[in-house]
């Protein structure tokens, strides 16, 4: 697992989840993904395309996280997938594919953005639209679990 391609992705949400929803998650061991099952309710994809390379990059929160990030964000108390829900985690999705892609570029990667798709539902499949790996990173959150995957085709 090259740590090139993971940690410009960690940091970038790290920051956007410390600076914007005042939240801290642990971080655990990164691994390889088997299947395309998300792990959470909600899930925003981007992709990025470059000459030198392509990658697909999600973020899927469970149902409890990413209620507890809208209330800290919007100020709403929801208990279940809404609108709110949804909304976020597409922006959320393009926060942290934005903050990579800054840290990219300063590789030698000149990447383009695509604009972030979501889906939801328990079990809903996340495909990845290139070859290779795809690196899970799951974190820890006072209010449970969610996941970030990377998979980088070079």
């Amino acid at each position: 697992m090259d740590v090139r391609l993971v940690n410009p992705v960690l940091e970038s949400i790290l920051k956007i989840l410390i600076t914007m929803a005042n939240l801290s998650p642990k971080v655990g061991k990164p691994s390889i993904k088997s299947g395309e099952v998300a792990r959470g309710e909600v899930t925003g994809v981007m992709s990025m395309v470059s000459p030198k390379a392509r990658a697909s990059l999600a973020i899927s929160f469970t149902t409890p996280v990413i209620c507890d990030i809208v209330k800290r964000m919007l100020g709403e108390d929801i208990t279940e997938i809404t609108d709110s829900a949804r909304d976020l985690t597409g922006e959320m999705a393009n926060m942290m594919v934005g903050g990579a892609k800054n840290v990219f570029s300063t590789q030698g990667y000149d990447f383009a953005m695509s604009t972030p798709s979501v889906l939801s539902g328990k079990g809903h499949v996340i495909s990845h639209q290139f070859k290779g790996r795809t690196i899970i990173l799951p974190f820890q959150a006072p209010s449970g679990e969610f996941f970030v995957e990377i998979c980088f085709e070079e």
